[in-house]
């Protein structure tokens, strides 16, 4: 049974069980994970917890039914503040935590996370996308965690401890949410009506790595059709760097004009790219090849005529640090031309034939 919607985390949430119950919660948390497995839920519902009117922290049943609860459930909760990385920005502007102009450092989360709390109970800040603190917003907070004022809390949510500074790291509670199982993301998908179908939801959940925000990116058709192409181009003894460049591009823009479905499908083809080159390596080195049949075919392809393990996991690299790129909002059509020409030169120089 999951705890308040938040499936396959049991162990975190007994975790916090025990702390409420002993009165140990730490004032600072660092929740780390792959996106989309539940870190935001858990903090929405860890604040429900703590500022619910009805029934005690310890307890960990906020009644969901007080205007305590509502609010959270709302955004609308004085004792809530939340900060998240507008989807234009590439960073977390410093403005949210400090404020700006001639209300710098009298405005913004750590302002306001100091303030007497609204309700008489705890005062909580919640900064999602944490990965894009950039060094000086990572820097204003180190006297919020150090020093944290009475009944408060301040949650960070990000993918990796890596992605923070050193200095953020070792003044935070470190909770690791795992990817969740491959049942597990059939079942919510299926359960919350994000497929229409058994066979679907199993389909997503085998490829979506434990998350189910990757599962629903990967529920557009249009998606497999152009991963068809993508294989065939990648698996050519000669990568046509400008041909094909121009087809990711064009493909991307056709997700409309907001930035972020862009972003997304961008990350997704930038996801199927390493996972190709992933399995040329293990075919290459260890003859091991993918279930999917339609991408093993393609995979023997690229193993029998591309260059040595060395340039293909060089490959792999390379898409990797692409998809940084794209979260990091780096100018679309630089970021595609860049990555597909390093790609060419690492794939074409020493393939066979």
């Amino acid at each position: 049974m999951a705890w308040q919607g938040v499936y396959g985390h049991d162990e975190v949430v007994e975790l916090f069980r025990r702390a409420l119950a002993r009165r140990r919660l730490g004032g600072s948390l660092l929740l780390v994970g792959p996106a989309g497995v539940g870190k935001r839920t858990f903090a929405e519902k860890l604040a429900q917890t703590l500022l619910c009117s009805q029934n005690p922290p310890e307890a960990m049943n906020p009644c969901q039914s007080c205007p305590a609860c509502r609010q959270v459930a709302a955004g609308t909760h004085p004792d809530l503040l939340v900060v998240a990385k507008p989807p234009e920005k590439s960073d977390i502007p410093l403005a949210m935590l400090i404020g700006e102009g001639e209300t710098r450092m009298r405005a913004g989360l750590v302002y306001n996370l100091g303030l007497r709390s609204y309700m008489g109970g705890w005062k909580i800040g919640l900064i999602d996308d944490a990965d894009f603190l950039n060094e000086e917003g990572a820097n204003c907070l180190l006297k919020l965690l150090e020093e944290p004022p009475p009944r408060s809390l301040l949650i960070l949510i990000g993918t990796s401890p890596a992605k923070q500074l050193p200095t953020i790291r070792s003044r935070c509670q470190i909770v690791r949410f795992r990817p969740l199982p491959t049942e597990l993301v059939a079942t919510i998908l299926l359960e919350r009506g994000l497929a229409p179908e058994a066979a679907q939801a199993n389909r997503l959940a085998q490829l979506a790595q434990g998350s189910v925000r990757r599962a629903l990116e990967l529920a557009e058709e249009e998606l497999w059709q152009f991963r068809n192409t993508l294989l065939e181009r990648l698996s050519r003894p000669s990568i046509d760097s400008l041909g094909l460049a121009s087809a990711i591009d064009e493909f991307v823009k056709q997700a409309g004009k907001e930035a972020p479905p862009r972003r997304a499908r961008l990350r997704n083809v930038a996801a199927f790219a390493a996972e190709f080159y992933r399995h040329v390596l293990l075919r290459r080195c260890a003859q091991l090849e993918p279930d999917d049949p339609h991408l093993a075919k393609y995979v023997r392809q690229a193993a029998a005529a591309g260059p040595d393990a060395e340039r293909i996991a060089n490959c792999v690299d390379r898409c990797l640090l692409a998809a940084e790129q794209i979260d990091r909002n780096a100018h679309q059509e630089t970021l595609i031309a860049a990555w597909i020409d390093e790609l060419a030169r690492q794939w074409n120089t020493g393939a066979v034939g």
